[in-house]
């Protein structure tokens, strides 16, 4: 309760309420969380050698002592610093509820929280950035009717480096139903579990997926089967406050939707000099192909569309073949490229061998049809549609362009820091 008399008497309750507190910090210090995995203890005080470091041993979680704010705790402590992102801030009232709980860092992001059912305890909700000044402000109400107004603030300890992520595809697109999630980090993560944990795709319907590490710096997810036409997906990307190891934080989460469009599946094969596309469970279309030569083999694997350009500049210096050579060529205006490999290889039109195609491989590893079945093609198709190319002894390398699909699912799954 928040009676006349206590506030008459303030500097004794001040007093008691120190007391009690002096307790309760030696208890938490005790109790502290382990250090981050690089061996530095952000809320271990100045021994730890962070920068910004607290001077106050355990001062991330000291609840606050703040007279004006009597029978309420804050943790952390108000003007802690160094406190873990990963912590969650608490807002205790002894007296009665607690409302209009808000806690803001410097730039004005809101960061969600909850109250308990009797709205006596608010709990943060998420993680908090790396290196970041928050003010936290609120009421709490007595038992007595009055209303006191909460006010604290405190910073984050600063990292060696913040954890942000690229992804494909983009929020809103349409993509095919090869599609694989792509998160490309700004750093490398070290904790991979602790990120992946923070990871969650969520469909309009059930399919079952799992996510698959690349490299520190790159996670796929992709389904066990390619995904239902029409299903709606979203991504959450919950990393905000995340410890991804080297003292390494998360500074920013991010959430993106997206959805399958049409099943277009298309089968290429070689030795036959064929390409079949099949709409919806469908034939749609058999259309005569070329591919590539000896000496510039088409691999054979599941590839991933990955680009389209209505006209593309094709120039073999890109790919080591210099002016001069045989085998050069520069060509403004190919049309209707749909890239296939990080490598070079497309699926365009190829007016200048109509009389090879399908009876002849003469190409420089790329897939080449008319310009009436280029285009045809290139209307039906989105970014993300598998294309599965047999008949060569050349495979798919490992990361030329979207290859999650030449993994078995048990070696997929097995791929993820969770497995």
């Amino acid at each position: 309760m928040l009676s006349s008399t206590v506030r008459k008497h303030g500097l004794a309750v001040a007093g008691i309420c120190a007391m009690l507190l002096v307790g309760t910090a030696c208890s938490d210090t005790k109790a502290a969380d382990p250090a981050p995995s690089t061996g530095n203890n952000p809320s271990s005080g100045s021994s730890s050698g962070t920068p910004g470091a607290s001077t106050t041993p355990g001062a991330s979680t000291t609840p606050s002592d703040d007279p004006a704010a009597a029978g309420v705790q804050i943790v952390p402590a108000k003007g802690a610093s160094a406190v873990r992102p990963d912590k969650p801030v608490t807002v205790t009232s002894t007296g009665g509820e607690l409302s209009g709980v808000t806690l803001k860092d410097s730039n004005g992001g809101k960061v969600d929280g909850t109250l308990n059912d009797d709205k006596s305890v608010w709990t943060s909700g998420s993680g908090l950035k790396p290196g970041a000044k928050y003010t936290l402000t609120g009421t709490a109400k007595g038992t007595d009717g009055a209303s006191i107004p909460i006010s604290s603030n405190f910073k984050t300890l600063a990292a060696s480096g913040n954890l942000k992520a690229s992804v494909a595809p983009l929020d809103g697109e349409t993509v095919g139903v090869a599609m694989p999630v792509q998160i490309f980090w700004n750093n490398p993560v070290k904790d991979r579990a602790a990120v992946e944990k923070r990871l969650k795709v969520t469909t309009s319907v059930p399919v079952e997926g799992s996510w698959h590490w690349m490299n520190s710096k790159q996670v796929n997810y992709r389904p066990k089967n390619y995904w239902p036409a029409g299903v709606k997906v979203s991504v959450d990307i919950d990393t905000q406050g995340v410890n991804a190891g080297g003292n390494i934080w998360g500074s920013a989460s991010r959430k993106i939707d997206f959805t399958i469009g049409k099943s277009v599946v298309t089968k290429i094969d070689v030795k036959k000099h064929t390409m079949t596309v099949v709409i919806s469970g469908k034939l749609a279309r058999t259309i005569p192909i070329t591919a590539g030569k000896d000496g510039f083999t088409t691999r054979s694997g599941t590839k991933v569309i990955m680009e389209k350009f209505k006209t593309k500049r094709m120039d073999a210096a890109t790919v080591g073949i210099k002016p001069g050579d045989p085998d050069y060529y520069n060509i403004s205006n190919v049309q209707w490229a749909q890239r296939v490999t990080s490598s070079g290889e497309f699926i365009h039109g190829a007016p200048w061998s109509t009389g090879s195609q399908g009876s002849a491989n003469v190409s420089h590893g790329c897939v080449g049809m008319s310009l009436k079945d280029g285009q045809w093609y290139f209307s039906q198709t989105l970014r993300g549609d598998p294309v599965v190319v047999t008949g060569t002894t050349r495979g798919m390398e490992p990361g030329n362009g979207w290859t999650d699909w030449n993994e078995t699912w048990a070696k997929y799954k097995a791929g993820s820091a969770l497995a």
